[in-house]
């Protein structure tokens, strides 16, 4: 496999490289999926219109034709408003409803899947670790609901986000920020290891792959210079040779200048590598989303319900046309540094977009279905994973989207969504931060 490969997929099937994270569910668990937006509705009903005009032609009277023409052009264009106003009042819904505060150390929920969150009223007796703040857990309604998929251009955001449950986690220590290039290096300086990106795959451990094919590498972010459809990810990924940690585009990269990026081309096991080295370990999802939350109930974004409020800019995302031409109007083309963003409510930057973060629990889309008869405490995630789309893969969550997310293709930066990825996998768009928990 050479620099720059084609699609990446040969090694990446080899290595099992998980980008599918990118992919917000175009395939179905049953194969089947009816989700369309205004603009596809206008042109399905103008399609079924002509083949009915054909029909009337060929087998109704011309007087009688004209009156069934009208009916069917009244019907289209009654769809057509309404479907358009349906989906203005959902993003409405969702984009502009307010911030209530309902009791003391408590939110209110914007929707009625979502109850209140209801922070524990503890403090921490130890001293803040540097570089952490205290996130005080307590209960709260985890997931996402099927409306928000009017956010996104492509189904499925949410189908393995749901029901909405509540949840209880206790308090804990987190980064602020995503762990960067500098911080990641001191662990390697400190203990010699050797990403599974800068490891080169072994005949043994991919019996089938040609021998050119075994080379140290990761998945990278290849744009193409022009528009192609969306049900390909592998036209703008490409499984680069010698691209890691410390070349995040390929050999001719460093990182100068990006010490306080977040690393990427970091698999799970690498993540958890450093955790140990630090003291520290990767949050659960559970602990993940209610820290991202900062307190607030039934918002789609970590900040509130807007994505863009007075129009400022909260996170690191994509811009312009996806995969093809970002117009990085949030002055960032691809990473960018940490606390380039606004924090949260609970002083954490970057729980939306710039770089996805793996949480330790396995991957499984109906998981939440097994805890919504009551309240879940501290949920340490299902017991083995299973992704329908890759039966044989098994897979940890990874949380917050990336640069990469956009309404679309990939909205997942919203709060309550999911991604996954396989263990032994990285990418330029994957990173991670720590928690502690509390003594």
């Amino acid at each position: 496999m050479t620099s720059g490969s084609e699609d990446g997929s040969q090694i990446a099937n080899y290595r099992k490289l998980e980008v599918s994270q990118l992919d917000p569910g175009s395939r179905s668990v049953d194969g089947f999926h009816f989700f369309v937006k205004p603009s596809r509705v206008l042109g399905s009903l103008l399609l079924s219109c002509n083949l009915f005009v054909v029909f009337l032609k060929f087998t109704v009277p011309t007087p009688t034709r004209k009156f069934f023409v009208l009916v069917a052009i009244c019907v289209a264009i009654a769809s057509v408003t309404a479907w358009i106003t349906y989906s203005w009042r959902q993003r409405q819904r969702y984009r502009n409803s307010p911030v209530t505060i309902v009791a003391e150390g408590a939110t209110g929920a914007t929707s009625a899947a979502f109850g209140d969150t209801i922070p524990n009223r503890g403090t921490p007796t130890q001293p803040a670790p540097a570089d952490m703040v205290w996130i005080p857990g307590g209960e709260f309604s985890m997931g996402a609901e099927q409306t928000s998929e009017t956010m996104s251009d492509v189904p499925g955001v949410t189908r393995d986000s749901l029901p909405v449950h509540r949840v209880y986690v206790d308090g804990f220590w987190m980064d602020r920020t995503e762990v960067t290039n500098e911080e990641f290096q001191r662990f390697v300086e400190a203990t010699g290891y050797v990403t599974i990106a800068e490891r080169t795959p072994t005949k043994e451990e991919f019996p089938s792959a040609p021998a050119e094919n075994l080379v140290a590498g990761s998945v990278v972010f290849s744009p193409p210079d022009h528009p192609v459809a969306l049900n390909d990810y592998y036209q703008w990924w490409s499984y680069v040779k010698g691209a890691n940690w410390r070349h995040p585009e390929g050999p001719k990269s460093d990182l100068k200048g990006r010490e306080k990026y977040p690393v990427v081309h970091v698999a799970y096991d690498d993540a958890v590598a450093y955790t140990k080295w630090a003291g520290k370990r990767l949050p659960t999802e559970a602990e993940w989303e209610f820290a991202a939350r900062g307190g607030l109930s039934g918002r789609l974004y970590s900040w509130g319900n807007e994505f863009h409020p007075n129009g400022k800019v909260m996170a690191n995302t994509y811009q312009g046309t996806f995969p093809f031409k970002n117009t990085a109007e949030d002055k960032y083309a691809g990473l960018s540094p940490s606390e380039s963003f606004p924090a949260n409510n609970y002083g954490l930057f970057d729980m939306a977009g710039n770089v996805w973060e793996w949480c330790s629990d396995w991957y499984r889309p109906d998981y939440y279905s097994t805890l919504q008869q009551s309240t879940a405490r501290n949920p340490l995630g299902p017991s083995d994973s299973f992704d329908p789309e890759e039966p044989g893969v098994k897979k940890r969550v990874q949380r917050g989207g990336s640069y990469l997310c956009t309404d679309q293709y990939c909205s997942r930066y919203m709060v309550g969504t999911r991604g996954k990825g396989e263990s032994s996998s990285g990418s330029d768009h994957v990173g991670f931060r720590c928690v502690r928990s509390a003594q």
